[in-house]
């Protein structure tokens, strides 16, 4: 069993940044594709951006090209996000997930960690 725990949350001015880290544990980290997914209040939650294995394959959301950035450390078993120009439009929970599958992990990943509020006030 894989357990995700998620750090770096926090308050921050529109146009500020953040890093979410990840740390995973149970697991095999270098056999699973990591990524973050996010849920605003009233909306359903969606894949912000996905790593492949080996720190290639990496997807983002649209809305979020050119800001964020993630990458993986599979040596200490964490995944970032690097989050810059921050919107209010971010605010969400950002939840931290992985699969085996990387096809699995953009629509229904396996593991889910508990989440971590990002605000980002106008």
């Amino acid at each position: 069993q894989v357990r995700l725990v998620e750090s770096g949350g926090g308050l921050v001015q529109a146009g500020g940044s953040l890093t979410l880290s990840c740390a995973a544990s149970g697991g095999t980290f270098s056999n699973y594709a990591m990524g973050w997914f996010r849920q605003a209040p009233g909306k359903e939650r969606n894949l912000v951006a996905g790593i492949g294995w080996s720190g290639d394959n990496i997807y983002y959301t649209d809305s979020v090209k050119g800001r964020f950035t993630i990458s993986r450390d599979n040596a200490k078993s964490t995944v970032y996000l690097q989050m810059n120009s921050l919107k209010p439009e971010d605010t969400a929970v950002y939840f931290c997930v992985a699969d085996l599958s990387r096809v699995n992990l953009l629509t229904t990943p396996d593991y889910w960690g508990q989440g971590t509020q990002v605000t980002v006030s106008s």
